[in-house]
């Protein structure tokens, strides 16, 4: 009784130890990074794009059909595409990318219960008929990796299907660094 009565007066408190408010304000933090993959699965090979920008102001984009683009570790160099890279870096200021971060926090970058309750959801028979049906004409797929104000998210869900919405943020930043104008 005696170590659960203080768990109990931090709950009452507020001071609760087991929920993280996901939309909180970014403090500039070299430490704060997101990573966004999209993959164009329509073209044979797969059109591959990864954007990783760190709270410092460093942006890199990598874009091709390499699989090295999504993964420093792969291993697959007889595959096709092995070779087709192409690498841009480039420094932003850091209160642009502190603003991009807020942004994504707003939509719900952060908030697990909120973007991907949908897509964790049991489904009945007829539910799985017509997401395969649907499926088949699926051509793009996005995931996204990050650590804000040491709060991290990674999941492997197809941020298009869970939160449109936050998708349409996250091809915004893609766009944005993607062939700049500078």
């Amino acid at each position: 009784m005696r170590k659960i009565l203080p768990l109990i007066l931090l709950t009452i408190a507020g001071c609760g130890p087991f929920w993280v408010n996901p939309y909180i304000t970014v403090e500039p933090s070299q430490l704060n990074w997101v990573e966004i993959h999209y993959y164009k699965t329509n073209v044979s090979p797969i059109r591959r794009i990864s954007v990783r920008l760190s709270g410092g102001g460093f942006v890199e984009l990598k874009k091709g059909s390499s699989e090295l683009i999504t993964n420093d570790f792969a291993k697959r160099s007889e595959s096709e595409g092995w070779d087709k890279i192409k690498t841009q870096r480039v420094h932003v200021n850091p209160d642009h990318i502190n603003d991009v971060f807020q942004n994504l926090v707003n939509y719900g970058l952060l908030d697990h219960e909120k973007n991907f309750k949908k897509a964790k959801e049991k489904k009945s028979d007829k539910d799985d008929k017509k997401d395969s049906e649907v499926n088949v004409g699926k051509t793009r797929f996005m995931g996204v990796k990050a650590n804000i104000n040491n709060i991290s998210y990674s999941d492997q869900v197809n941020i298009f299907d869970a939160d449109p919405d936050l998708a349409e943020q996250l091809l915004d930043v893609i766009r944005e660094f993607d062939n700049p104008t500078l």
